[in-house]
């Protein structure tokens, strides 16, 4: 997600604290804001199947997903 998306969600934010938003506006703060959850969630995603484990003997195991 861009600076721009997040910027945009801020300036939301702060309209939604002076004033109602208009129907379009709340929209697109929701759509806004589940793209930003979803880049997140996928970062950390990435992020978990690239760790390893090192054990104590030196010995490195990939970090499993639970079901």
């Amino acid at each position: 997600m861009d600076q721009r998306k997040i910027d945009r969600i801020s300036e939301l934010t702060r309209i939604s604290r002076v004033r109602s938003l208009t129907q379009e506006e709340l929209e697109e703060r929701v759509r806004l804001r589940q793209e930003y959850i979803d880049a997140i969630k996928g970062s950390l995603v990435s992020q978990l199947e690239n760790t390893y484990i090192v054990e104590e003997d030196g010995t490195r195991r990939k970090l499993k997903q639970k079901k």
